[in-house]
């Protein structure tokens, strides 16, 4: 699903999504892996193309997706000159005692849902992919 505008809430597909992780997080893409065990497998990808702000943790449970409040958007269109086509918002477990609060604004937003393996299978089903630094083992 390619989303060209989001200023609300995320809407996630039904599912599983307990656990998250960064997966790929460079100049031009930041994305937010979920699933219920993120040991060898997730399902979900949230992929922001040319993120401008990122403020979450590398890994978290339990997000909870909520429309950005104005003092959000305030704060990132005057950093930025304009209000970025995609802000989301939501508040997150990372460990500690209180939720941890995360934005993130992006150009574009990207949610895909597909079996991503975390670890190498020679007999992978053609709907299943790698994850980015998962690579065959080496011959000798």
């Amino acid at each position: 699903m390619d989303v060209e505008r989001v200023h609300a809430a995320v809407a996630l597909p039904p599912g599983s999504w307990w656990d998250w992780d960064v997966v790929v997080w460079n100049g031009g893409q930041l994305t937010l892996a979920a699933g219920y065990d993120l040991t060898y497998h997730h399902g979900l990808e949230l992929a922001f193309g040319e993120p401008l702000f990122v403020s979450c943790p590398s890994a978290f449970h339990d997000p909870s997706f909520r429309a950005p409040n104005t003092a959000e958007l305030s704060r990132l269109t005057r950093q930025f000159g304009e209000e970025p086509p995609v802000v989301v918002a939501f508040e997150a477990d990372a460990g500690g005692q209180e939720p941890v609060p995360c934005l993130i604004a992006a150009e574009r937003l990207d949610i895909v849902e597909e079996s991503v393996l975390r670890y190498w299978r020679e007999d992978a089903a053609p709907d299943q992919r790698f994850a980015p630094w998962v690579r065959p083992p080496e011959r000798p």
